[in-house]
């Protein structure tokens, strides 16, 4: 997982070294849109930075995941503002916000969000990652790695995946019908991740009690994980719908500049590979508890793919 994640963090800065310096891409940005971006670019690294100092002194390292649905919301309004409240860019802000509003809601039923807001539930992974990466046990070794990974890394994917807004910025496009569709679309993966979320999130507050109460386990319950609903068709239903609904996101730029491939497009890819392998690790954590996740996993795609719904017979 180590290798993984020197990986992810190699390929953000290949990919903005291609983007921004590689003269790839012409950038063309306005006065007013370059002040824009350089402001938000520093709203980024401090807010990386505080999450650093808070996560090292409280030794709870998922600060990062408490701005990773709000912040955005944030980037964009405020772009959308310096923009003289474009039309495309007011709807994509709208669709953003309900995204980042029930993602935020999401996070916080499960104790991720406390009166304290350096407290909160933090992810088991880091904990996992600890166990099974020596190199990483050492204080000032994890320190580095909460600062370039955690924080850094993490939230420079955060406000690239929110450039899209940019790019339509700079567009000389007037709002259309596809703007309006690609909305709609990202409305119905919103729902699509919200119902994969709730069937999670049933599921797994109905074994606690269960296994509190000492009711005996069938199905599911018994394998520990949950294989119905939307998690019959894709093991990650919720990290596929969050994946569509930036890749999604990306199309607005399309729409406003009529190019295809352009320079906003690395968010979308980035978080792509990041959720790959995000999935990849959270599965060997299942793998080596649950016996039959490996049965799961022959049978039932990680993401997106032909599933059997006949495995559990």
């Amino acid at each position: 997982m180590f290798k993984k994640i020197i990986i992810l963090i190699s390929s953000l800065i290949i990919f903005v070294y291609f983007i921004f310096f590689g003269n790839y891409f012409n950038l063309n940005f306005t006065e007013d849109q370059l002040q824009t971006f350089t402001l938000l670019f520093k709203v980024y690294l401090a807010s990386s930075f505080i999450s650093f100092i808070i996560s090292e002194i409280f030794n709870n390292y998922s600060q990062v995941d408490k701005l990773w649905s709000t912040i955005p919301i944030f980037y964009v309004w405020y772009f959308t503002a310096e923009s003289g409240y474009e039309p495309r860019m007011v709807l994509m802000s709208i669709v953003a916000s309900i995204w980042g509003l029930r993602l935020s809601y999401n996070f916080g039923r499960k104790g991720g969000y406390s009166i304290y807001l350096w407290l909160g539930e933090e992810d088991y992974r880091w904990k996992e990652l600890k166990r099974i990466t020596p190199f990483l046990r050492p204080r000032f070794n994890w320190a580095v790695f909460n600062l370039f990974f955690i924080c850094l890394y993490q939230m420079g994917l955060i406000f690239l995946m929110t450039l899209p807004i940019l790019a339509a910025w700079q567009g000389t496009n007037d709002i259309n019908n596809y703007d309006y569709v690609i909305a709609l679309l990202m409305l119905f993966f919103i729902i699509i991740e919200t119902v994969a979320d709730q069937q999670q999130y049933n599921f797994q507050s109905k074994k606690y009690r269960k296994i509190q109460s000492g009711v005996k386990l069938s199905g599911d319950y018994k394998r520990g994980f949950v294989s119905n609903g939307l998690w019959s068709i894709s093991r990650h239903p919720n990290f596929t719908s969050e994946q569509l609904i930036w890749i999604i996101f990306y199309l607005f730029s399309i729409s406003a500049t009529g190019n295809v491939f352009n320079w906003s497009i690395i968010g979308c890819i980035l978080l792509v590979i990041l959720f790959y392998n995000s999935a990849k690790f959270s599965e060997q954590i299942s793998s080596a508890k649950y016996p039959n996740y490996k049965i799961y996993q022959k049978n039932v795609p990680m993401f997106l793919g032909f599933w059997n719904s006949n495995w559990k017979k």
